[in-house]
Parts: structure tokens; C-alpha cells; sequence
């Protein structure tokens, strides 16, 4: 039937819903085939809609998530009623932190059986009320492509993950429906005020430091952040897990910030006397003091850029807050600073001389650090015949491909890889944010890699993580998405393991594993496993397994390195315990 003369047309809710899909260009969706949108489902080959089934619906969200975060467009996920849904729960939630705009679209028991706990019922909305920045409930089948379309552009214009819930009986029928275009904003600036008063400390600043945030990546903004930090002379430091988000082969690169951050970082924001936050939110899990080092400098002024509002001043008391984009606030800055006589000009190429000694020293003690130096460590090292993971990441990080994608999963190894994951170009560096759930790594660098299947694509993986999410090996193999997985297999939950240690007396209790050979299992899945057990193979291999994905090759790199320890997560977190029953009394 033809367009009527207000743009609606007769079609079924299912076609409604995959028309709106089309018309915002998704072409891909990750899930496990379920009945309850089956209608939908048989149509998306004709829209130009492929399917990925994955092996669990966690990892499908993941995907999804990885995929949005390369791409910049929507990642898109289904799932079964009930149960499916459920376990899309933790990969939205990591999405949400990481801001990326994720559709998770969850079909729900039939309208006329709610509430008598049917089959695979549960109530859906309130489950993901807290992790999603809008939820669309069509509780009209004649409303399917309005509010589908208000998910797709509310994920956009809220920057995270939305909702679209459907009842299994409203994808059929017919009504009249009108595709909407995607509604895209062009977000500005910010307030010129506060713009003004952001040039104004900026112009009088002595050592000021920009902190380049998720915000720049997302914005598109590098190269703008590049220019503002050459015009002022200003060391750059990536906020927490957004080592992407400035070149590290430019001269006022300086690294991340956080837990195993770098320590030139951390020196060279000491100093500062103007904070500029750039996109980042600043979040408490990404300044705390780490390596002896209470960095955050207490009398420094801070601007924060941030595109919510509600983020400005949320974790540290700032001097000014702008409201607006990082790429054009950084051009705005630019603007108003070029034609100034800036104080911070006056010391440049001091500045640029402790930004290299500060860079050579940390690089300089990345080399002289071989292995974990607690006596827990030293002990569980000595004449240990494995690799030691501190040399093994370095020898990852000079093996990598200049346009490498990476994600981390959480963990203590994954998380020391913090100090050597160094990258050229943004949306390179995927990592599960504060929300810090394992099992992400693998399931988002399938996503990553579906997105950009020209670039190489590599997960770092420890083995108590690794086994929530190798299941989707079989995703790879199946649907022809080949990445690297780099597993490093100490047999334990390292990130707890050093709380027992730390706290607990050596009392391991839940935190060793007894595994089997990984890469065998991988090849048992139809993927290629290899065993690294020397030093001097570790690039090599990476190496290898990065050409073999051109030939559309999976490959797992088992990496059998020592038991030790990196720092903890959070020494302010626990404490030495107290007991006071005798039977206890022991365990102290």
C-alpha cells in the first residue's frame, strides 16, 4: 500500500519495528533467536539486517556495546523474554558507565497473560530503570514505531544505553505507521560566560594540565584537544581507561591517570595550577592515590567540560563548569586563547623539559621493573619457570599493531596492563568502566571487531574471567568475526587473591583455580590455541595471531605466567580484621 498524504503507511508492528531499525542504520543485531520477537526476526534479512547469534545473551549486549564504541552508531541487542533479558543486565550496566549508546531491545510476556506468572515472566522495566538513560514501553502495538524511534534517538542524544520493551503479542496485527528520520543535535560549545572565564585562568595559568576524558573520543574531539594542549604548552593525561583518548606518540603525552596509571601523569599533575577536565567526568575510582603517589594537586583550579550538566562538580569542587561538547569547547578555547599573550607560553620549553624527564623516568622504570616486589610475590616468583606479567605486557605493548583495538577485562593482571597500553588513534581501548564486571573483554572485542573488521582486534583476559566468557569462541567461529585472545592463565582471581594477602593471612579461600589448557579447548572449538611459556615468544605470538586474523583465524594465547601479585584495587576498601569469638580468633 502507498504513503498516504501524512506520511503513514499500513504495514504489521514487527515491520514497523525493523523499518525503524533500517531507517537508523542498523545493520546489525546481537542475540539468541527466542520466540517472542520471532516475527520481527524473519524479516531482517530483508531490511538489510544481519543477525549474530551469540553463545549467551551477556555477551550479545557486549558485543553490542564494543560495536557501538568503534562505530559511534548503535549497538543493538534481543533477546528471549525472561530469562534472555536478564542476562542482558550486566553488559547494559557496563555500557551505561561507558556512555555508549546501546539498544537493548526486550521483548516481554503477552499483555493479556502479565501478572498470573506465566512462562518466562518477569517484570522487565524496573530491572533496568537504574542502568539505561531512557526506557520506551510500547503499550500499544499501534505505537511501535514511535517509540521504538524515541529509544534509537534517545540513546543518541542521552549518550548511553535505552530500552525498547514489547509486549510478545504486540509485533502483530496492522495499523497505519509513520518512520520518523533520527533526530541528531548538534551540541555546541558551551555558555559563553563560562567559556570566557575558562580562557581567563587558562590564559593566566603557570602549569596548566588538560585531562582528555572519554568525552573527547566520543566527540570526535583529538585533534581539537591537540591543538588546545599545543598552544598552551600543556602536558596531556588520559582520565582512568581512556588511554585512547590523546596520542601517545605526541611529545605532551603523558598517560593515564587511575589505577596502575603512570606515574609521569600523576608527577606532572602535581604540579599544576589550572586543571582543565576535558569530556570526564573526574570520577573517584580514577584519581585515588596510586604508587605512594597522592597526586591530585589540592590548590590547582579546575574546569570541567562535560556534555551533562549534572556531572560538572559532582566529584571535585571546580573553579568553572561548561556544559557543551569537548571537541567544540576545546575549539572555542582555542578561539578565545590564540590571540592572547598566555603566562604558560613564557615556560614552554621548561615544561617541555620536565614533561620528557618525567615520561623517560616512568619508561625507565617500566624496564627496571621485571616482576611484582611485595615478599608474597617474590616468594611465589622464585624460580618460577612461567612468565613474569610485568615483562609479558611490555612485550604485548612493543608487539601490538599501531592500529590495534584493545579491551581489558577487569582483574589484576588486566588492570596493571593499565601502565602499558599506549595508543595512536581514538576508540582503540575498551574496558568495562567503573562498573568493572568480568567476562567483558572477549564478548566487546568480537563487537569491536564486527564494527571495524580491518583492524586488528585484541582481548586481554585472566583466566577466572576467561571462563565466564570463552563460550563465545564459538560466536567467532560460527559467524567468521576473528579476534585475538591473549588469556593469561595463573590459576587464580588475582585482584581478590591480594586482599588475602594483604589482609587475611595467606587464607586463600575461593581464589585458586585448577583449570585446564585453554588453547586446547580453543582448538577444540574450531579456533587456532597456542601455549606461551617463554618470554621471547610473547611477541612473536601476538604478532602471529594478529596476521592470522586477515585470514580469518580466531586465536587464544594461553600466556602460563607467575602467580604474583600487583597492587590492590582499593587498599582503603578493607581493613585488618577483628574477631572476637574464640573459635575464630585464629583467623586474624
Amino acid at each position: 500500500m502507498a504513503e498516504n498524504k501524512n506520511g503513514r503507511q499500513r504495514m504489521t508492528p514487527s515491520e514497523a519495528l525493523v523499518e525503524t531499525l533500517a531507517a537508523n542504520g542498523v545493520t546489525d543485531v546481537f542475540g539468541i533467536v527466542g520466540s517472542a520477537y520471532m516475527d520481527a526476526l524473519d524479516i531482517f534479512p530483508a531490511a538489510g539486517i544481519r543477525f549474530i547469534p551469540t553463545v549467551h545473551e551477556q555477551g550479545a549486549a557486549h558485543m553490542a556495546d564494543g560495536y557501538a564504541r568503534v562505530s559511534g552508531r548503535h549497538g543493538v541487542c534481543i533477546a528471549q523474554n525472561g530469562p534472555g533479558v536478564t542476562n542482558f543486565v550486566t553488559a547494559v550496566a557496563a555500557a551505561y558507565w561507558a556512555h555508549s549508546p546501546v539498544v537493548a531491545i526486550t521483548p516481554e510476556t503477552g499483555s493479556m497473560g502479565m501478572g498470573l506468572g506465566g512462562f518466562q515472566e518477569t517484570s522487565q522495566l524496573p530491572i533496568f530503570s537504574g542502568i539505561t538513560k531512557y526506557q520506551g514501553h510500547v503499550n500499544n502495538p499501534k505505537r511501535m514505531a514511535e517509540i521504538a524511534a524515541r529509544c534509537f534517538d534517545r540513546a543518541m542524544l542521552e549518550m548511553g544505553p535505552t530500552q525498547l520493551n514489547i509486549p510478545r503479542d504486540y509485533f502483530y496485527g496492522d495499523a497505519e505507521f509513520e518512520i520518523t528520520p533520527p533526530i541528531r543535535i548538534e551540541r555546541g560549545a558551551g555558555g559563553e560566560r563560562s567559556l570566557d572565564a575558562a580562557a581567563e585562568l587558562l590564559a593566566a595559568a603557570r602549569f596548566p594540565v588538560i585531562v582528555s576524558g572519554g568525552g573527547v573520543v566520543l566527540a570526535d574531539g583529538v585533534e581539537s584537544c591537540i591543538a588546545l594542549a599545543e598552544l598552551l604548552g600543556a602536558p596531556v593525561v588520559s582520565s582512568y581507561l581512556h588511554n585512547d583518548s590523546f596520542p601517545a606518540d605526541h611529545s605532551l603525552w603523558c598517560g593515564p591517570l587511575g589505577y596502575q596509571g603512570s606515574k609521569a601523569a600523576m608527577k606532572l599533575i602535581a604540579k599544576a595550577d589550572v586543571v582543565l577536565a576535558l569530556g570526564t567526568r573526574l570520577g573517584p575510582f580514577g584519581t585515588l592515590p596510586q604508587h605512594g603517589l597522592d597526586y591530585w594537586p589540592k590548590n590547582a583550579k579546575i574546569i570541567q567540560v562535560d556534555a551533562d550538566a549534572k556531572m560538572l562538580g559532582l566529584v571535585k569542587q571546580i573553579s568553572v563548569g561548561i556544559c557543551g561538547d569537548a571537541r567544540a569547547a576545546a575549539d572555542a578555547l582555542v578561539h578565545r586563547l590564540a590571540s592572547q599573550v598566555l603566562a604558560c607560553q613564557l615556560s614552554i620549553e621548561n615544561r617541555a623539559g620536565e614533561i620528557a624527564q618525567a615520561k623517560a623516568e616512568w619508561e625507565a622504570e617500566l624496564d627496571a621493573w621485571p616482576h611484582e616486589r611485595d615478599p608474597w610475590s617474590i616468594e611465589v616468583a622464585k624460580d618460577s619457570p612461567a612468565i613474569h606479567p610485568r615483562q609479558m605486557l611490555r612485550e604485548l605493548e612493543r608487539a601490538l599493531p599501531d592500529d590495534a583495538m584493545v579491551s581489558t577485562d577487569i582483574g589484576n593482571i588486566c588492570s596493571v596492563a593499565n601502565s602499558y597500553l599506549r595508543f595512536r588513534r581514538p576508540r582503540s581501548f575498551f574496558a568495562a568502566m567503573s562498573f568493572g564486571n568480568c567476562g567483558y573483554a572477549f564478548p566487546a572485542i568480537i563487537g569491536a571487531k564486527h564494527a571495524a573488521p580491518e583492524r586488528p582486534a585484541v582481548a586481554y583476559v585472566g583466566d577466572g574471567a576467561w571462563g565466564m566468557s570463552f563460550g563465545e569462541i564459538l560466536t567467532c567461529v560460527r559467524e567468521r568475526i576473528p579476534v585475538t585472545a591473549v588469556v593469561f592463565h595463573n590459576k587464580q582471581w588475582g585482584a581478590e587473591k591480594k586482599n588475602q594477602v594483604d589482609f587475611y593471612g595467606n587464607r586463600f579461600v575461593g581464589s585458586n583455580l585448577d583449570n585446564p589448557g585453554f588453547a586446547a579447548i580453543a582448538r577444540a572449538m574450531g579456533a587456532e590455541g597456542v601455549v606461551v611459556d617463554r618470554l621471547a615468544d610473547v611477541g612473536p605470538a601476538l604478532a602471529a595471531a594478529c596476521v592470522a586474523q586477515r585470514e580469518g583465524k580466531t586465536t587464544v594465547l594461553e600466556m602460563m605466567v607467575t602467580r604474583e601479585l600487583g597492587d590492590p584495587f582499593r587498599r582503603d576498601a578493607l581493613s585488618k580484621p577483628v574477631r572476637f569469638l574464640d573459635k575464630y580468633k585464629n583467623y586474624v
